[in-house]
């Protein structure tokens, strides 16, 4: 039961996270700088949360393969998220990342010798029907460029490496969840900010406050929904948590029609796509 609970407040809380995101650049926020934001507060939420963990001892050894992951997901894809949410809009940029299982299972396949299964084409079906669905929908969110759908799918494949990386690094290293979702979030906010000075020469102290207020709220959520899903994961199967999870992009679809209905323009069309890709993902993740 701990494990369903976590897995459907993972979904929500990333669902949030998404508007949240949204809320940010609406607010006028830097979308690189807005990354850093993200997962340094993101990053400070999971190291209260895995305080209690420390207490008993913090294995350094079974945390380098979260912090090697965490730098690519969710360091560098925070930067490609938020520039699908800048593009895409909310509601689509979170169907768009529920295509993840169909990606992971692609990569498992090719890479871990999982079986091809009946189930998995069934899913694989609905999750592309959804895209077709989502790719006839005439409406378009106020400034939609199609650049958000490919920012979207490259989203949805660096989480499909980060699933089948963190599945592996969890089996041969086993380290206490919270600890591994603070370490996979350290190493995100050393890589956005890494980037952030890299690519960027004029950094000004008035665009660094209004982004941080812009931003933080997106960052809290993103570290309660990284403590989550690690603790259902933790707690329960891939099988069981993954697809619960999965209900994120429901959650965005739900939420940005409630908050930006007319500017996102969600139809019919928009929500069937959601139900579809979050179905597909639902029988891919359970029956691997």
């Amino acid at each position: 039961m701990d494990a369903i609970l976590l897995g459907l407040l993972a979904g929500a809380l990333f669902g949030a996270m998404t508007i949240a995101v949204r809320a940010g650049l609406l607010r006028g926020g830097d979308p690189a700088i807005g990354s850093v934001v993200i997962t340094a507060s993101g990053s400070l939420v999971a190291l209260a949360l895995a305080l209690p963990s420390a207490a008993a001892g913090i294995r350094f050894a079974g945390l380098w393969p979260f912090f090697l992951v965490g730098l690519a997901v969710p360091g560098l894809s925070q930067i490609v998220f938020i520039l699908t949410v800048r593009h895409a809009g909310p509601s689509r940029a979170a169907i768009l990342v529920g295509t993840a299982p169909l990606a992971s299972v692609v990569l498992a396949i090719a890479l871990l010798d999982e079986p091809v299964r009946l189930v998995l084409i069934a899913g694989t079906a609905l999750v592309v029907a959804g895209g077709v669905v989502l790719a006839l929908d005439r409406g378009r969110p106020t400034g939609f460029r199609m650049l958000g759908v490919v920012l979207g799918l490259v989203c949805a494949g660096l989480f499909a490496m980060r699933d089948n990386a963190v599945r592996w690094a969890a089996r041969d290293f086993d380290p206490p969840a919270l600890q591994a979702s603070a370490a996979s979030l350290l190493a995100a906010t050393f890589a956005s900010a890494l980037y952030v000075v890299v690519t960027r020469r004029e950094l000004t102290l008035p665009l660094l406050h209004a982004t941080a207020r812009a931003f933080l709220p997106a960052g809290v959520l993103l570290g309660c929904a990284y403590g989550a899903l690690v603790s259902g994961f933790d707690r329960g199967s891939v099988g069981v948590v993954a697809p619960l999870n999965a209900t994120q992009s429901l959650w965005g679809v739900a939420l940005a029609a409630l908050l930006y209905r007319k500017s996102e323009a969600i139809g019919p069309r928009t929500l069937l796509a959601g139900l579809l890709v979050v179905a597909g993902g639902a029988l891919i993740g359970a029956f691997r």
